[in-house]
């Protein structure tokens, strides 16, 4: 897996220059994962991001009778767990492998190396998460005033 040109097709980090992109690719770990495991628990504290390289993974949220509920499943090119780093809460689901998946991370401390070298790339990563928050929240309201 080549993790500059996985970071490069990232709709994450649309607008970066080719130097900035190498550094993110630099500062990120991989990750492989079997099918069933799980990346992370809901309640976990958010410290990561991760982007999809191979496989899907499944986003899940107990429901009120404690089951778990189906959210999300991601594939590649999307990304997951970048609500923690805006908002340093606790995670919102649990995200487990649904087949061999194969994942790159950026921590909290590698976006903070970044934006110590890249402060105007680092703006655009922040702006690129709130657009897609932005997008999920419409497809939440969306979804929720369908069902009225």
């Amino acid at each position: 897996m080549e993790k500059l040109a996985v970071i490069a097709a990232s709709p994450l980090f649309e607008m970066l220059s080719p130097v900035e992109l190498d550094r993110l690719a630099e500062l990120a770990r991989t990750r492989h994962c079997v099918p069933g495991e799980v990346i992370f628990h809901e309640g976990d504290l958010g410290d990561s991001l991760f982007l999809v390289v191979e496989g899907q993974v499944e986003v899940a949220r107990n429901g009120t009778d404690g089951l778990p509920r189906t959210l999300a499943v991601l594939s590649p090119p999307e990304f997951f767990g970048e609500m923690g780093l805006i908002d340093k809460d606790y995670r919102s689901a649990t995200v487990r492998a649904r087949t061999q998946a194969h994942l790159l991370q950026l921590t909290a401390g590698d976006l903070r190396a970044f934006r110590n070298e890249y402060a105007e790339g680092f703006t655009f990563v922040v702006v690129n998460i709130a657009r897609s928050l932005a997008a999920r929240l419409r497809e939440a309201n969306a979804r929720l005033s369908s069902n009225h």
